[in-house]
């Protein structure tokens, strides 16, 4: 009897025991979360440790804060910033208010309060005791027109044509004046890396270097080694015939013609080079024969350039592959020996059938305009 009662007396006693230990446990775990909870509900209405927009840290931040900060840096820090371009052995600059850039600071901020505030307590406490980097990046909406305006500027600058080889001669002696390689501005490039600056939102001024290519020229010296000879020519008077308008536009003609060439196999087109006469290009009103009768009209006697050339070309022993002649006699070629054009509808065709490239030359001078073809003196013997 005596040893049950020692037995049940033990078993109350470790009860107990157990009981006094839950209860302390319990005691120590309600403080334990009860001091998480306090420590988490602190940061509800902070930006969580390490969180930074753009690298700028933003921890310990109300909202508003962080907002205010990043207006400031972003707004007004940077607006004396400067893109500054190197293009060939020039420097521009842009000033970065000019391109009036808008940042979603407010949106972004609103992420990154948000970070660690939707996970459970043991997750945030851990979030808040070990934390990671996290950064956002701004997004910026800018004026991509007046980067565009100002690339323009740059390249009306930088870029220069090439020229091609021309031909420098007397009728005897022959000396190839060499092309001259141009350049030219990569603009699609440069818009795109000021665009990858810009969106990179960092301090400071933006430094580039334009990358800036080689045009080369079509004509070469070395196109034109062989030639060195007159294969023909033709003379016509416009002076006496010819109102100040009438002149004004065969000498507007010829110039676009002069120093063209054309290798074995081309085709020269008299509207493709000449092009359509607009009072752009300086052509002006004049006397021109339209279904058997006179009217003025733009362009009005650059027949007379076309028929010009048109026998220059049958004195060489070529033969046209397009012409067509007036309704009506003209005075300054013999009959049935003109070419006339018409931009978009009548056109002056010839191929160069020689195996030696063929260079013209066109000039005007005393009221006369003269078409004189060059290439090498083994090109006539092809006809014969």
């Amino acid at each position: 009897m005596e040893v049950e009662k020692v037995v049940n007396t033990s078993k109350k006693n470790f009860i107990i025991g157990m009981l006094v230990c839950i209860v302390l446990l319990l005691s120590i775990a309600s403080g334990y979360i009860t001091y998480q909870y306090h420590d988490v509900k602190y940061w509800n209405n902070y930006i969580y440790p390490k969180v930074t927009v753009e690298g700028i840290d933003l921890s310990g931040k109300t909202k508003e804060e962080a907002v205010a900060a990043l207006k400031y840096i972003f707004e007004e820090q940077l607006k004396n910033r400067k893109i500054n371009i190197t293009a060939s052995d020039k420097n521009y600059d842009i000033e970065y208010s000019k391109l009036s850039p808008k940042y979603n600071i407010e949106e972004t901020v609103k992420e990154a309060y948000s970070y660690g505030k939707k996970v459970n307590l043991f997750s945030k406490y851990f979030l808040l005791k070990d934390p990671k980097p996290v950064n956002y990046k701004l997004k910026v909406i800018y004026n991509e027109g007046f980067v565009k305006e100002f690339i323009k500027t740059v390249e009306n600058d930088i870029n220069r044509d090439p020229v091609n080889a021309t031909l420098n001669t007397d009728g005897v002696n022959f000396t190839v004046i060499p092309e001259q390689s141009g350049i030219k501005l990569e603009s699609d490039k440069l818009q795109k890396e000021i665009a990858e600056k810009v969106q990179q939102n960092g301090s400071g001024d933006i430094d580039l270097k334009a990358s800036i290519k080689s045009t080369e020229a079509k004509i070469k010296g070395d196109m034109l080694k062989d030639i060195n000879a007159t294969i023909g020519s033709f003379t016509t008077n416009y002076g006496a015939i010819s109102s100040p308008q009438r002149a004004n536009n065969i000498v507007i003609a010829t110039k676009s013609i002069n120093g063209k060439v054309l290798m074995p196999g081309d085709v020269f087109s008299f509207n493709d080079v000449v092009g359509e006469r607009t009072e752009k290009k300086g052509y002006e009103a004049a006397p021109v024969i339209v279904d058997n009768k006179l009217e003025s009209g733009l362009g009005g006697g650059v027949c007379q350039v076309s028929s010009t050339l048109y026998n220059a070309v049958y004195s060489s022993g070529m033969s046209s592959l397009e012409r067509t002649h007036h309704t009506l006699p003209v005075h300054y070629v013999p009959e049935g020996m003109d070419a006339t054009v018409d931009y978009g509808n009548i056109d002056y065709k010839f191929k160069n059938n020689f195996k030696y490239p063929i260079y013209i030359q066109a000039y005007t001078s005393g009221g006369n305009v003269t078409f004189v073809l060059y290439s090498n003196v083994s090109a006539r013997k092809q006809f014969k």
